[in-house]
């Protein structure tokens, strides 16, 4: 069970973000991710739990930042309710896609679990419903995920294989680059792993 520590920044002007505090595991039915995020500050940020079936597809997930919280799962498409911490200012929203995104690392590897491109293969296009903190409000957004290749490298714990991905947003045309080991992201735009405390699981 993979616990660690990333760090998140503004991928544009590295501007620091704050840091993710996770644990990670998978299991016959699937994969569980949650996390702590804590501002520059250290005051507490918010938290992520998100839960995949074993296809890759979002059994559960929840999230919160002190004013607003998000449930929602892989319903018709892909189902939420958006609320403030009482309740009282609850919506719903629905919409026609493959999955959920935002800023923790978790949903980079729910991408890569649930597209499972093939190396060298054409790029595969994917529909998100992207939430993005503080506020938490919805946003649909498409992306053309490609496995560039995929390497073994020798550590102490043994071989360990990193998968570079190429990520294209089909609305801006922005690209970059996604390497992910097992079920830990070793570098994207914007997170950085800082710790790691175990080595990343592998799935079936």
């Amino acid at each position: 069970m993979p616990r660690g520590r990333y760090s998140l920044h503004d991928p544009h002007d590295r501007a620091p973000l704050g840091e993710e505090h996770f644990q990670c595991a998978t299991g016959p039915s699937g994969w569980r991710y949650v996390s702590q995020l804590t501002a520059p500050s250290g005051d507490r940020a918010g938290s992520v739990d998100l839960t995949l079936d074993g296809l890759g597809r979002p059994l559960r997930l929840e999230l919160t930042t002190p004013h607003w919280q998000v449930r929602g799962a892989a319903l018709d498409g892909v189902t939420w309710v958006r609320a403030d911490p009482s309740g009282e200012r609850a919506q719903e929203g629905n919409a026609p896609a493959h999955a959920f995104t935002g800023a923790s690392p978790a949903f980079l590897v729910a991408v890569a679990r649930l597209l499972r491109p093939a190396p060298g293969a054409p790029a595969t296009r994917v529909r998100l419903v992207a939430f993005a903190p503080p506020v938490l409000a919805p946003r649909t957004l498409d992306q053309a995920w490609a496995l560039v290749d995929s390497r073994t490298h020798a550590t102490d714990s043994g071989p360990l294989t990193v998968d570079h991905y190429r990520v294209d947003d089909l609305e801006t045309g922005e690209r970059h680059s996604v390497h992910i080991a097992g079920d830990v992201v070793l570098a994207a735009p914007g997170v950085e792993l800082e710790d790691l405390e175990s080595p990343p699981s592998t799935f079936a």
